[in-house]
């Protein structure tokens, strides 16, 4: 049997398959809520530090036995100082779920302007200055990785119900 996505919900023999699911769901869904609203408090009380880009980049991530081709990062390292400290830096944005994109030109095009030996703007949440960035805005990787994680929550529940209702 397959949901309307065509995904297979009938795999989970065992109710232990169907928890599994569950807990996974539950705590990818935990986690992208809280990177969103960590990120959306990190950009509501960033401050600038002048940074010097050291390093710049795009890498292909491919996920494992993925067959829809590989996706791309944007890399960058910069240093920048702080209330007397020196950091290092490499953070595009203040979540830690990045956005992947699907072309190296894309991922590009996010680095576009930041070229190795540019001073530029960071930002930094005061109360972690070792954890800066270099766009001061919000992004939806955290709300995807929860929605990643929802799906997960609801092949497992379905799993467990099926389960359930089979035992009687």
């Amino acid at each position: 049997m397959s949901d309307g996505f065509n995904l297979p919900i009938d795999g989970l023999d065992t109710l232990r398959g169907a928890v599994i699911l569950l807990v996974i769901g539950l705590a990818a869904t935990g986690f992208g809520a809280y990177d969103y609203i960590q990120q959306s408090d990190t950009v509501a009380n960033s401050v600038e530090v002048n940074a010097e880009i050291t390093e710049t980049g795009v890498v292909e991530a491919s996920s494992p036995g993925s067959s829809l081709g590989a996706d791309h990062k944007p890399t960058v390292r910069f240093t920048y100082n702080y209330e007397g400290t020196s950091y290092t830096g490499t953070n595009v944005f203040p979540a830690e779920t990045s956005p992947d994109y699907d072309t190296r030109s894309e991922a590009r095009s996010v680095i576009d302007g930041y070229e190795t030996g540019d001073t530029v703007t960071a930002y930094i949440d005061p109360d972690e200055p070792d954890n800066a960035f270099l766009k001061n805005q919000t992004t939806n990787a955290p709300l995807l990785f929860a929605g990643v994680g929802m799906l997960f929550i609801i092949i497992g529940f379905v799993s467990s119900i099926k389960l359930y209702r089979s035992a009687d």
